[in-house]
């Protein structure tokens, strides 16, 4: 039978007997060396990797990153916060938001690096700011994804300041004394070596006006292979095409740019294990499916239902049941606990809406079910509380191999401690 990446069986007893199901399971040594993995990204005159925390926000990750020397990438001033909380120096701290904060005088005033994403956040920036340093985020006109929800550049993407704007925010910021010694940019989530080359070298053209920009920062969207027939992005043959237009850009206007880039899935996939319950099965017979219905489901991962995305299964018997078990697979399709037809793990590829039988051991009830590479954009990202249930609980695999809880199941009175009789 298949194997769990890297839970023992005695791991997935322990958690239950100590955590409960469904639990979220990170591994410190896999986020340590996905860490320094990104710090190797080619680079001609400095770099600076930035952990979108965005992709899961927990304390323990955000310190072992600060530990590792990643900085962070916050995309709403609570994001910041928990930076700060977590021990970050607003220092290592950039904001790129959709949602402008009031508040942003106060984090900029304390070191924190803004990035202004419309014309409209560059007025309501210059109005109290004027003579400070900014940086722009910019829509290319180019982006690359999976799917449209995880592209974020072109024009089907409100991400940034369009390219046919760039002589408005340049005025804006004339006028309103700014100093741009950023320039930021993003596409989404893509392998293809040859769309992230034409990209920075779109993003260098907008360097070009702006006199005293000092770093361009190219984003993220590293994409990761969850499935065997997912290609990843190959980090060092986009970084060397990336270094050489960087070099390039040197010998023609003599400025050594500095790169920044700003992974969340790279960093976070592969590192966590969401582990649950074969609670239930049922069968509609032999025209239609068996399905395994889970503790856990779009409450605690989101993505298949929402984009159609794809994670590894795998089903590992209650200790001492593996030897009564036929391994032969079998179609199956996995579903979560929600009453809600949406709540399915296992649909079609980018077909959120179309059932995927999966070829599994069959399972039966008490089994475990380990659902690979949840680490990113899935505890953050879920429907949080639908049908009431609890928020799960978040587990460290310490490079000890012990485990080590870091974030507590949510309780009943805590879902309703805000509720208020009129």
């Amino acid at each position: 039978m298949e194997k769990p990446r890297f839970l023992t069986s005695e791991n997935l007893d322990q958690i239950r007997i100590d955590f409960g199901t469904p639990t979220f399971v990170y591994d410190e040594k896999m986020l340590r060396a996905n860490a320094k993995a990104i710090k190797g990204f080619p680079h001609a005159f400095g770099l600076f990797p930035r952990y979108a925390m965005k992709a899961a926000p927990t304390g323990a990750i955000l310190r072992i990153f600060n530990n590792e020397g990643i900085g962070i990438d916050a995309s709403s001033e609570y994001e910041v916060e928990r930076a700060v909380r977590a021990g970050y120096g607003t220092e290592s701290i950039s904001l790129s938001t959709q949602q402008f904060p009031d508040n942003f005088r106060y984090w900029v005033q304390d070191g924190v690096k803004v990035n202004l994403c419309s014309l409209n956040q560059i007025h309501k920036f210059g109005a109290w700011g004027k003579g400070e340093t900014v940086g722009l985020r910019f829509n290319p006109g180019m982006g690359s994804g999976g799917t449209n929800r995880t592209n974020v550049g072109g024009p089907s993407s409100s991400f940034g300041i369009w390219k046919d704007d760039l002589e408005e925010a340049k005025k804006l910021c004339k006028e309103y004394d700014l100093k741009v010694d950023r320039i930021h940019t993003h596409i989404g989530s893509g392998s293809d070596p040859e769309v992230w080359k034409k990209v920075a070298g779109m993003s260098l053209d907008i360097v070009r006006l702006f006199p005293t920009v000092k770093t361009l920062n190219l984003g993220g969207g590293y994409k990761v292979a969850r499935m065997p027939d997912e290609q990843a992005t190959n980090l060092q043959e986009i970084g060397q095409s990336v270094k050489k237009l960087f070099e390039e850009f040197a010998e023609q206007t003599n400025k050594k740019l500095k790169l920044e880039i700003e992974p969340g899935t790279f960093l976070l996939a592969h590192a966590c294990s969401l582990v649950t319950t074969v609670q239930d099965i049922t069968s509609t017979g032999p025209e239609g499916y068996r399905f395994l219905k889970l503790d856990g489901g779009m409450t605690e991962i989101l993505r298949p239902s929402l984009y159609g995305a794809q994670h590894p299964l795998v089903v590992v018997p209650e200790n001492g049941q593996e030897k009564y078990r036929d391994p032969s697979p079998i179609e199956q399709v996995v579903v979560g606990h929600c009453c809600e037809s949406g709540d399915l793990l296992t649909p079609a590829p980018n077909e959120p809406e179309s059932l995927a039988p999966r070829l599994l051991p069959k399972a039966e009830i008490g089994d475990f079910c380990v659902i690979e590479s949840v680490g990113a954009y899935c505890s953050s990202m879920s429907a949080k509380n639908y049908n009431s249930f609890p928020e799960a609980a978040e587990v460290l695999k310490k490079s000890d191999g012990s485990l080590s809880v870091i974030r507590k199941r949510q309780t009943f009175e805590q879902i309703v401690e805000n509720e208020v009789a009129p």
